[in-house]
């Protein structure tokens, strides 16, 4: 009885909830349906992968500590990298299905956010235990939940915002992503100098502690990720909604029907890639080397790529939207890309010209690249078109992340930066390819803005005339009553039939009426 009370008292409850919503009596702030309420669930959600990137690029921040202090060669330092990169050659393809299928959103998101602060710890512990395995180990756990968060993140943002709201959001969660990247560079370095004066020493304990402090971020972003599950589930309540999903299908027997374009966005994209993140990850030491900067400096300037990216990419994201001719716009940032590297390693020019270059051709391709996946794949192939993608691009870094440092530890920067370049040179190759073959085949990736939105207009109406057609066919094709059947054979026999009952004549004087 008393149970039954209390459950009668929860429905109550709530039905004086809803009551409120409808009659305008709850603060906006706390209403799910005003805009305030939603901008504060932005900021949560924006937070919710900062500390997943400010940790990624930790071992960049720190390359010359991680090298000194755990005794490592380069080739080993890069493992840091190819270790995170290795899960999520197989969790591209799973990381939609968990969330839709197994864990749900808001549980999905706290588990891949626990993953990433457990990741961290294993990775500060490691170095605090004077164990390389153990880091290598942390960043393994990291990476499976980092990039399984980045599309919890995105389908939070498709479940709260709307329409153009959408873009915005997108952009903002971009620019807080780099802003996370930014602080590491900039921040971390610092951070072990502090504890390098307080201890008296550096050393591997040293490193540790500042690694477990960084991972105080990924605890603020599992807090994120807390409240944002709370103030979803009540959103559901209120609004009586469906938990948020990813949309994502995924059928890997789809793979044999990609075309020869998607092939070639593949390779433009792992080539293109393994050119920017491995040299970032790689990059303070090469500034210090080359053009006798300070360690403050290189760090600086190392993270210059991420702080233009963070403004540009949205306002280029606009302008390849208004212009279209996606093609070239990849072209043109795959060629300024290569230029940047050739000045950086043939040249003795202010870095700071080539980086910043660097970081506005790399806004640029993301913006125009990515997007053409969907000019070149049919609607159900989407999931598994770019989960294959991003699953190669995952392999593509682990693999050349580790070269990378094979190369620069037998053979130094100069050799390095030629690796990157002849990458670059392959990218290239392969958008030529791809504006040729996508010129002789009529297809739509380079069309202007204006005429793709023609294409597809017409292409609409000629889906509603086909439509309209096969209805017509269906009418035609339905089976008579009955009644029309008694009458068709009575009529084959002779029989005089009243007007009315005559299908032909009742047809005749309808279409007469349209007239």
């Amino acid at each position: 009885m008393a149970a039954r009370d209390e459950q009668q008292s929860l429905v109550d409850e709530e039905d004086e909830e809803d009551e409120d919503v409808l009659s305008g009596h709850m603060s906006p702030l706390c209403d799910p349906r005003h805009l305030l309420h939603r901008i504060l669930v932005l900021v949560f959600m924006c937070f919710l992968g900062f500390g997943s990137y400010f940790c990624y690029d930790n071992p960049a921040a720190l390359q010359t500590q991680v090298i000194q202090d755990m005794s490592l060669n380069t080739a080993s330092f890069m493992q840091l990298y190819a270790w995170y990169s290795w899960p999520n050659v197989v969790l591209c393809f799973l990381g939609g299905f968990l969330l839709d299928r197994v864990f749900g959103i808001r549980l999905g998101t706290v588990i891949f956010a626990l993953f990433v602060l457990i990741g961290q710890i294993i990775f500060a512990a490691g170095a605090l235990a004077n164990h390389f395995w153990l880091m290598n180990l942390g960043r393994f756990v990291f990476g499976i939940g980092g990039e399984s968060l980045a599309v919890a993140q995105n389908t939070y943002a498709v479940n709260w915002f709307k329409g153009k709201e959408l873009n915005l959001v997108f952009g903002l969660q971009l620019s807080m992503a780099r802003l996370g990247s930014t602080v590491n560079m900039n921040v971390i370095g610092w951070v072990y100098g502090r504890i390098q004066s307080l201890t008296g020493s550096a050393g591997h304990s040293t490193l540790g502690i500042t690694l477990m402090i960084a991972a105080s971020t990924c605890l603020f972003s599992l807090i994120c990720a807390l409240v944002l599950g709370f103030l979803d589930r009540r959103a559901e309540k209120i609004l009586k909604k469906e938990q948020g999903k990813t949309g994502e299908v995924i059928k890997l027997t789809d793979v044999k029907d990609f075309s020869f374009s998607l092939w070639l966005i593949f390779i433009i994209c792992v080539a293109y890639y393994v050119a920017i993140f491995p040299f970032i990850g790689l990059g303070q030491v090469f500034f210090i080397e080359k053009f006798d900067f300070t360690t403050v400096q290189a760090r600086a300037i190392n993270s210059i790529v991420y702080i233009i990216s963070a403004p540009a990419s949205p306002l280029l994201g606009f302008l390849v939207d208004r212009t279209g001719r996606n093609v070239l716009w990849v072209l043109l940032a795959v060629i300024t890309t290569l230029l940047s590297h050739m000045m950086l390693a043939f040249t003795f020019w202010n870095p700071w010209i080539a980086m910043c270059l660097l970081g506005l051709s790399y806004s640029l391709l993301a913006c125009a690249l990515w997007p053409m996946v969907a000019f070149v794949v049919p609607e159900h192939q989407l999931g598994t078109a770019y989960g294959f993608m991003q699953s190669i691009q995952n392999l593509g870094l682990a693999v050349m992340s580790m070269a990378a440092g094979s190369i620069l530890d037998n053979k130094g920067y100069l050799f390095l930066e030629v690796f990157f370049i002849a990458c670059l040179c392959m990218a290239l190759l392969a958008v030529v390819l791809l504006y040729l073959y996508d010129y002789y085949t009529e297809g739509e990736l380079n069309l202007s803005a204006s005429t793709r939105a023609r294409r597809l207009k017409s292409e609409d109406v000629q889906r509603l005339r086909v439509h309209q057609q096969t209805v017509d066919d269906l009418e035609h094709l339905k089976p008579l009553s009955p009644f029309s059947l008694r009458n068709r054979y009575l009529s084959r026999l002779g029989v005089q039939m009243p007007d009315h009952c005559s299908p032909h004549l009742s047809s005749l004087a309808y279409r007469s009426l349209l007239k």
